[in-house]
């Protein structure tokens, strides 16, 4: 049984730097299978952008897809290390109300942890398990 993020955790996580369009970042998320893409700042983790952000921050206010995806996206986010446990993770998923935390050494994404990760690992006869399991509706 897994004990830390890093062993459930995608490792790899699609990234954009804040000044590329929404539109970048939509298309990682389609090409990825994923719902969020980790925004950087030269490099460095500054943010995590959702497809959920993107359809509140950008579509329902009427911005263009070359909004730069550092308005769109959530800077405040939490993080956690490869060597999280994974009961950490689910605390703070359910204290900051979160469905993803990304993985971050030496303030480098190196990974994302979803709430279906976790369901996986922890319950993987769930409707939960089930569905983050299935394959992509692309």
């Amino acid at each position: 049984m897994a004990k830390t993020v890093g062993d459930v955790m995608t490792s790899h996580p699609a990234t954009v730097e804040g000044d590329q369009p929404v539109s970048v970042a939509a298309a990682l998320m389609r090409d990825n299978d994923a719902g969020a893409v980790i925004v950087n700042d030269n490099g460095r983790m500054a943010g995590i952008v959702t497809d959920r952000d993107i359809a509140v921050r950008v579509v329902a206010d009427e911005k263009g897809p070359q909004t730069p995806v550092r308005d769109a996206c959530s800077p405040s986010v939490e993080a956690v290390g490869p060597d999280t446990s994974i009961d950490q993770a689910v605390q703070l998923m359910r204290s900051h109300a979160v469905r993803r935390l990304p993985v971050v050494e030496d303030g480098r994404a190196v990974g994302i942890v979803s709430l279906g990760d976790l369901a996986m690992e922890r319950d993987p006869s769930s409707a939960l398990a089930d569905i983050s399991a299935a394959e992509g509706n692309r």
